[in-house]
């Protein structure tokens, strides 16, 4: 079945900023996590999807390669560069093996003679972790249990029987490559029978059954550092799955997910937060508590302040992980409308009303200036 778009399935333009496609990387992945939507093969099909288009667009070269070629720029069957959810980001060739294994021949190069090692790195890994924003700025140590490959014990990776060994090819004779002949092209190929190997199991593991590795579960701890944001990845050299043949292991790679907070709102190394404002403090002034990640701490609000008025407390934002100084915490201020208000109460807010009538210009300068912009606009319509 065909792939679709990978800007499709994120949603985004293919001319999205990294920060569009990050925020539609994180709305998508929130919706079709696995942890909220147990035992939904759809959803969980989706979630991989979308973890393979932000692989794929979030990196420059790979996205510039899936721009000019499509799929086939980052597919590794077609020499491309990075693979699905449970493959491999870099195993693969590039452009020039496929036109290499065609043309080598007739120009002199290629492969002469020896085929390709049956020794095989193995793929890399990705696994998404969740997190909420407090875990992420202060570091966190996680366990994750995933899936892979792994050596099987009984064979040592050879794939063959205990006591017995693999045999040469008869059909590539150890090559692991097959020559064809096609009118003036000579073509090479990988052989059909060893699949490059030189080596064909004739008494295969009965545990692992001539693959040379089996699947398990491993529980790994991941250090997470102070400050990771979504999409940052950590690497964690040779948990990745067992190469073949004895090759070395890939690498996982954790992909950070930072859940959506409910007071405050990150940009950066920067965190954002509203704080609601009584009619009266707003007016004559006063001291709140407003919140951070490290606790409460007083704010003190000066008589007359508006709507929409920003204040910055340094250093209550987040750590940057790549270094640098620690960002602020920035509180915009809401004026609250009082509610249900009493009798008693509406009797004082009409008196005090009252009291503005023929100073209003004074008490409300915004309202004005509102106003004169409006006469303006209207008179400037009508000349």
């Amino acid at each position: 079945m065909s792939k679709r778009d990978y800007y499709e399935v994120l949603g985004i333009a293919r001319d999205a900023s990294d920060k569009e496609m990050k925020k539609a990387y994180r709305r998508m992945a929130m919706k079709f996590h696995p942890d909220r939507n147990p035992g939904d093969e759809q959803a969980e099909e989706s979630f991989k999807e979308v973890n393979e288009a932000f692989e794929i667009l979030s990196d420059p070269q790979k996205r510039a390669a899936y721009d000019q070629y499509g799929h086939a720029g980052v597919d590794p069957s077609m020499g491309g560069g990075a693979g699905g959810f449970g493959g491999g980001f870099g195993g693969a060739g590039n452009f020039g093996d496929i036109f290499g294994d065609v043309f080598g021949d007739i120009f002199g190069g290629g492969g002469g003679g020896g085929g390709r090692s049956s020794v095989q790195r193995g793929a890399d890994l990705r696994y998404s972790l969740e997190l909420n924003l407090e875990d992420a700025v202060r570091g966190v140590e996680k366990k994750i249990r995933i899936p892979t490959l792994v050596e099987c014990g009984t064979c040592h990776g050879s794939g063959a029987r205990k006591g017995t060994s693999a045999a040469t090819c008869g059909t590539c004779n150890g090559h692991g490559q097959v020559r064809m002949q096609q009118g003036f092209f000579a073509v090479q190929q990988a052989c059909p029978e060893c699949h490059g190997s030189g080596k064909v199991i004739k008494d295969p593991c009965r545990d692992c059954h001539g693959e040379g590795r089996i699947q398990e579960y491993k529980t790994l701890s991941v250090k997470v550092p102070k400050g990771v944001d979504t999409g940052d990845r950590i690497r964690l050299s040779g948990e990745g799955e067992a190469g073949a043949n004895g090759g070395p292991a890939g690498d996982l790679y954790v992909q950070i997910d930072v859940r959506e907070h409910d007071i405050f709102q990150r940009d950066g190394k920067h965190l954002y937060c509203e704080v609601p404002v009584t009619f009266t403090d707003a007016a004559l002034g006063g001291e709140l508590e407003v919140p951070t990640l490290d606790g409460k701490v007083k704010l003190k609000i000066p008589p007359e302040t508006q709507t929409g008025k920003m204040f910055r407390l340094r250093g209550r934002g987040v750590l940057p992980v790549r270094g640098g100084n620690q960002g602020d915490l920035i509180c915009k201020v809401v004026v609250e409308t009082p509610v249900k208000l009493t009798s008693r109460q509406k009797e004082l807010l009409e008196e005090l009303q009252k009291s503005f009538e023929g100073n209003n210009d004074k008490h409300s300068p915004q309202k004005r200036g509102f106003f004169d912009g409006v006469k303006k606009f209207f008179d400037g319509m009508a000349s």
